[in-house]
């Protein structure tokens, strides 16, 4: 399969110009003027963006939480990436109870097997922290191609920061990356027994139980460890003001402190909670929706470089049935999590370049070529000769409003309901074989099933 994508303007992450991109296979083969490489599909791209697909770094698909499952499991979840323009995803992979890393992530792999629609990786997610797979760490840096690594410093399978300290060690000799989920669980605890004895149990409360405080206190205590260990340390879905001041200060210092935000941190805040009917349930999610105020920060955060990743956490479960399953009387028991992965780059089209928060290419950075450099993604990110074909034909001008109807993810909302946007793919492709394409009204799922494969990934590369 070959396609010949003529007369788009080609964006990367320091500019941009209007040239022709071929891509024979799965790779981009050749970018030129006037290329006449004979092609099994030629698409006219004058006035349109070619953009490299997005990578989505930070998925949950068929995620056991808090006694149910996420809606997407690796089909439905990569069908719906495709539909946005997402084409790499790089899914968490929560370890097991006595399991090995290496069983961790066969485990997950058996549960793509034959379903993924776009390429993927994963990070293991390390929960039980035994001497064994502290050792194995070095294997999964070098040898398994999952050199990312998840702890959480809240919930019941956190690590403590003795732990947290060996794994920073271990991945700074070998060129691994952590990732943290900040948050001070005794802060929480706290309050959650405070607003528990206080009978204050509504969907809002789940924003005054985890303020902004609580980032803030384990992000800067996540950057002393990196400090004190010399290592690199990512924090996941930073989402406040006080968080990425945080961030700031540790990489001011010449410490390396890396961050990724979510579009629902940069464009929703905290009084969607106090929708009626227990619709404020649709925005339980952890870190919490924040005020504008922090939006406007973490804008500029990603402005500035203090950001370097925008990505979904994507981690749906349906409103009816799911959130309201436990949670209709307290907060505490509602499943945290949203959707978001269709939506991440028509949103940050839209409420971004468009808006003229960010320019398309720091866009482009934060969703794609950063991302891959980040991650170890060395064949994507970029349109380039030598890159996988993962190319987005994306209309600037496309009309769309977000609506769950129109949307592939396999849960009953969409926490961007109703958002007007401005710009969308028309075409999108995965290692050169068309995925997704515009149909007039809404994005079509057109890929095969199965085709996306497990990419192994290098090892981390200082920015």
């Amino acid at each position: 399969m070959s396609v010949l994508i003529r007369g788009g303007t080609i964006v990367t992450s320091t500019g941009r110009y209007v040239a022709d991109v071929f891509a024979d296979g799965d790779q981009i083969t050749a970018i030129g003027s006037d290329l006449d490489n004979p092609a099994d599909e030629v698409i006219n791209a004058q006035g349109k963006y070619v953009l490299p697909g997005a990578i989505d770094p930070h998925t949950h698909l068929a995620m056991p939480f808090m006694g149910t499952h996420a809606q997407d499991d690796y089909e439905t979840g990569t069908i719906a990436a495709a539909c946005g323009g997402v084409t790499s995803v790089v899914d968490f992979d929560m370890q097991q109870k006595g399991e090995s890393l290496l069983e961790a992530i066969e485990r997950k792999q058996s549960w793509a097997e034959g379903k993924v629609a776009i390429d993927y990786s994963l990070h293991p997610a390390v929960t039980d922290p035994r001497p064994e797979v502290m050792e194995e760490v070095q294997k999964a840096i070098l040898d398994y191609g999952t050199p990312s690594f998840k702890i959480f410093m809240v919930y019941d399978f956190r690590v403590d920061d003795a732990t947290m300290i060996k794994l920073l060690e271990q991945t700074r000799k070998y060129g691994g990356l952590v990732q943290v989920h900040a948050e001070n669980v005794h802060m929480v605890d706290h309050l959650n027994a405070e607003l528990e004895k206080e009978g204050k149990l509504e969907p809002y409360y789940h924003a005054v139980s985890r303020p902004n405080i609580v980032e803030e206190e384990a992000v800067a205590r996540a950057a002393k460890m990196v400090e004190m260990t010399g290592s690199r340390i990512y924090i996941v879905h930073l989402s406040s003001k006080e968080g990425l001041s945080k961030v700031k200060e540790a990489r001011d210092r010449g410490i390396d402190v890396y961050a990724e935000t979510c579009p629902q941190y940069l464009l929703l805040d905290e009084e969607r909670y106090k929708e009626p009917n227990f619709q404020g349930a649709k925005y339980v999610m952890s870190p919490p929706l924040r005020s504008r105020e922090s939006n406007d920060a973490l804008w500029m955060g990603l402005n500035s470089g203090d950001l370097q990743v925008v990505a979904t956490d994507h981690c749906p479960f349906d409103f009816q049935g799911k959130k309201d399953m436990f949670g209709k009387d307290d907060y505490k028991k509602i499943p945290n999590g949203a959707p978001g992965i269709e939506t991440l780059l028509m949103l940050m089209h839209s409420e971004g370049v468009v808006k003229g928060r960010i320019s398309l290419e720091k866009m482009v950075d934060t969703l794609s070529t950063g991302t891959a450099r980040m991650f170890g993604l060395k064949d994507k990110g970029a349109v380039q000769v030598g890159k996988d074909a993962d190319l987005v034909v994306f209309d600037p001008n496309l009309k769309f409003t977000i609506t769950q109807s129109k949307l592939h993810m396999n849960v009953d909302y969409t926490p961007f309901e109703g958002f007007e946007i401005t710009g969308m793919p028309e075409k999108v492709y995965a290692r050169g074989k068309k995925v997704a394409e515009w149909n007039g009204e809404q994005v079509d799922f057109v890929g095969e099933v199965g085709r996306g494969r497990f990419v192994k990934r290098e090892p981390f590369e200082r920015f």
